[in-house]
C-alpha cells in the first residue's frame, strides 16, 4: 500500500462559509472593481462591480427570508450558467439555506426526483421551458412551494420583497452560519448507476478553493485572471472554477450560457483561461484538423502536430532543442500553433482539463503549442479537484498532487483512497451508501485506479467497475484503448466492451462534424446517412488505423478483435449519457444490446 500526506494545512475557521469568498474578494480589491461580465448582445459584454454584485447578493438574501426560507431550506436552481445563478449561489450561502442545483438538461422526471429527495421548498428556472418542466409536478408536493424565473426578472421580484426584511435581521441570519453547515446537495450524475445526493459543507468547498490558489496561483488568482464560463455550474468542478474567480485577485468570470457562438465569444471576451472536460479539447483540435483538410495544409498541420508533441516530449524530459529544432518550432508557431491559441482568443494562458482522464498525446500536441494544460483529479464528493498539476510541472500523464493537509494512499487493489477537509460529510438519505463510500479507518474510497510515482504525484489508470474481465479470465482496462480510439476526427465515442465475452471489442459511434469534413476530404457524397456511412468501407478502414494504434500498446488478449459502428448516438435522452457527457457503461450495454448481440458478438 502506498501512503502520501502533504505537509501543512490550508486553514477555514468555524465561522467562515462561502459568503466569505465574496466579502474577501471586497476587501481585497474594493467595491470598484468589475468581478463579472455578462452578454446582453450579439457581441456586446455588460459589467458589473464587485459591489454591484454584492448588493445584489444582499437584496436577494433578504427576498429570500421574506419568501419564508430559512436556514438548512433546500432551494434548486434548474437554469444554464448565467449571473443569476451566481448572485443566487452566494445569496442562499449567506443565510444558511442550502442550493441544490439541477442540470439544464434533466428531464422533469429527474427534476422531480431531486426535488423530492432533497426538499426543495423554492426552485428557480431560467426560462419557460425549464419553468414548465417544474410546474408540471409542484402540484403533486406539499413541500413544494414556488417556482421563480430568471427570465421574468425574479431576482428583481425578490429585491422588492426584500425592503420589508430589516438589515439587523439579515445580519443575524448571515453569523448564524458556520463553516460545517450544509451548503449544497449536489447530485452525481449517475455514471455508475442510481444519482446520488453528495452533501457538501461550506468547509468542503472553502478549503478546496483556497488550496486552488496555493497550488494554481498562476492560473485562478493572480494577474487579474479572466475566465469564460460555459460548463453548467450544476456540475463541481464548474462551480469550484467560479468561487476561483470571484474570490481571486481582480479575477473577472464571463457567464456564457450557451456554446452556440463559443468561438466568437472566446474573441470578444478574451479569457485567460478556460475550463472543460477531455471532449472540449479533443473538439478543438479535431475542428483545427479539419480545417486544415487533407491537401497540402492537411499535410503541414499533421507535420505541425507531430513536431508539437516532440517539442512537449523534449521539455519534459529537461532536454534542450537543437538549432534545426528550434526553426522547425518556428516556423510552425507562424503557420499553425499562433492560429489555434487565437481561436480560443488572444490573452489565453491556460486551459484547465477535468471530469476524466485525457489523452496524452492530446496533452503534448497543447502542451507543445505553447498552451499549458492544467490537469486534475477529483469527484463530486471532493468538491471537484483533489489534485492538480502545478504551472511549472511539465511531466504529462500525472494529475498532480493534493493540497497541503491532504492525504492519498493506494490500496492493495489499486483503488485510490482520500482524506482531506474537502472530502463530503453524507449522500442525502443513504446512510447504507454513506457508510460503503469510506473504508473502516475513515479514507473516501474513489473506485478509481492508480498510483504514485516517488514524488507523490498521482496517475489515475482506471476505474474498478470499468475493468473488462473477458470469459477467458483476461482483465482489460477499456479507457486507455477508448481514448487511443477518440482521438479519430470521425469518432465521437468509442466504448470498449467484453465482459464476459471471449474476445474484447468496441462500439463506435460518429462525429457528424468530422464525418461531413472527412468525407469531403476523399470527395465522397457529404450526404450519405448515418445508417450508410455506418457500414461504409472507406470509413470502417480509417477508424481501422486508430484501432490499430490503440491495439498496438496491449497485448493480443487485450486487443479489439472486431468493432462496429452504431447508427445512432449515446445521448442523455436514451440515459447513455450523463449531464457532464460522461459514457454510462451499463445504459449502454442494455440499451444497444440488440445491436451488439446482431454486430459484434454473433451466435453461431
Amino acid at each position: 500500500m502506498q501512503e502520501v500526506t502533504v505537509p501543512g494545512n490550508i486553514i477555514v475557521h468555524k465561522n467562515e462559509t462561502l459568503y466569505n469568498v465574496l466579502t474577501e474578494r471586497l476587501e481585497n480589491n474594493g467595491p470598484e472593481s468589475i468581478i463579472a461580465e455578462y452578454k446582453s448582445g450579439e457581441n456586446t459584454w455588460d459589467r458589473i462591480t464587485a459591489g454591484e454584485y454584492h448588493e445584489r447578493v444582499l437584496q436577494c438574501a433578504k427576498g429570500l427570508i421574506a419568501l419564508g426560507i430559512n436556514k438548512g431550506d433546500s432551494v434548486a436552481i434548474f437554469s444554464s450558467t448565467r449571473i443569476e445563478w451566481g448572485i443566487m449561489d452566494f445569496a442562499l450561502a449567506s443565510i444558511g439555506a442550502v442550493n441544490v442545483p439541477i442540470y439544464d438538461t434533466d428531464s422533469a422526471s429527474q427534476a422531480e426526483q431531486i426535488i423530492v429527495d432533497s426538499q426543495v421548498k423554492l426552485a428557480f428556472a431560467d426560462n419557460k421551458e425549464r419553468y414548465n418542466r417544474l410546474n408540471s409536478f409542484i402540484d403533486k408536493h406539499d413541500n413544494f412551494e414556488r417556482i421563480l424565473m430568471f427570465d421574468s426578472n425574479a431576482l428583481g421580484a425578490l429585491e422588492g420583497l426584500g425592503v420589508a426584511v430589516a438589515d439587523d435581521e439579515l445580519e443575524k441570519r448571515i453569523n448564524s452560519v458556520q463553516a460545517d453547515d450544509l451548503a449544497t446537495i449536489v447530485y452525481t450524475s449517475g455514471s455508475t448507476g442510481t444519482p446520488k445526493g453528495v452533501e457538501l459543507t461550506h468547509r468542503n468547498f472553502l478549503w478546496i478553493v483556497r488550496a486552488g490558489y496555493y497550488l494554481v496561483p498562476e492560473v485562478v488568482y493572480e494577474d487579474s485572471p479572466r475566465l469564460l464560463l460555459f460548463l453548467p455550474l450544476a456540475h463541481c468542478f464548474a462551480r469550484y472554477v467560479h468561487y476561483c474567480s470571484i474570490g481571486s485577485d481582480n479575477g473577472v468570470v464571463g457567464y456564457l450560457p450557451s456554446t452556440k457562438t463559443l468561438l466568437k465569444d472566446l474573441r470578444t471576451f478574451e479569457p485567460t483561461y478556460l475550463l472543460g472536460v477531455p471532449r472540449v479539447f479533443e473538439k478543438v483540435y479535431n475542428a483545427a484538423s479539419q480545417k486544415a483538410g487533407f491537401g497540402v495544409k492537411g499535410k503541414i498541420f499533421h507535420k505541425a502536430a507531430v513536431s508539437a508533441r516532440r517539442w512537449s516530449r523534449m521539455i519534459e524530459r529537461g532536454q534542450k532543442p537543437s538549432t534545426q529544432e528550434v526553426a522547425e518550432h518556428m516556423l510552425y508557431e507562424t503557420a499553425v500553433y499562433r492560429n489555434i491559441r487565437g481561436a480560443l482568443g488572444s490573452r489565453i494562458r491556460f486551459v484547465a482539463c477535468g471530469g476524466a482522464p485525457l489523452d496524452t498525446e492530446l496533452a503534448h500536441f497543447f502542451a507543445g503549442i505553447g498552451l499549458k494544460m492544467i490537469q486534475g483529479y477529483g469527484l463530486t464528493e471532493t468538491a471537484a479537484p483533489f489534485t492538480v498539476t502545478p504551472v511549472d510541472e511539465t511531466l504529462i500523464g500525472t494529475v498532480g498532487g493534493g493540497a497541503p493537509g491532504s492525504s492519498i494512499r493506494i490500496a492493495d487493489d489499486g483503488e485510490v483512497q482520500l482524506k482531506g477537509d474537502n472530502i463530503f460529510r453524507a449522500y442525502h438519505n443513504m446512510t447504507k451508501a454513506t457508510k460503503e463510500a469510506f473504508t473502516q479507518d475513515g479514507w473516501l474510497k474513489t473506485g478509481d485506479l492508480g498510483y504514485l510515482d516517488d514524488e507523490g504525484r498521482l496517475f489515475i489508470n482506471g476505474r474498478k467497475k470499468d475493468i473488462i474481465i473477458t470469459a477467458g479470465g483476461k482483465n482489460v482496462s477499456p479507457i486507455p484503448l477508448e481514448q487511443e480510439i477518440m482521438n479519430c476526427p470521425l469518432v465521437e465515442h468509442a466504448v470498449v466492451l467484453g465482459d464476459n465475452k471471449p474476445f474484447v471489442s468496441a462500439l463506435i459511434t460518429l462525429d457528424e462534424e468530422g464525418l461531413r469534413g472527412w468525407l469531403r476530404s476523399q470527395h465522397i457524397n457529404t450526404e450519405i446517412s448515418l445508417q450508410d456511412a455506418a457500414r461504409n468501407e472507406d470509413i470502417r478502414e480509417e477508424i481501422q488505423k486508430y484501432v490499430d494504434k490503440a491495439n498496438s500498446h496491449v497485448s493480443r488478449a487485450e486487443s479489439i478483435r472486431k468493432f462496429a459502428i452504431s447508427p445512432s448516438h449515446f445521448t442523455q435522452d436514451n440515459a447513455c449519457l450523463t449531464p457532464s457527457m460522461k459514457i454510462v457503461r451499463p445504459k449502454i450495454n442494455t440499451v444497444f444490446a440488440d445491436f451488439i448481440a446482431k454486430n459484434i458478438y454473433t451466435r453461431g
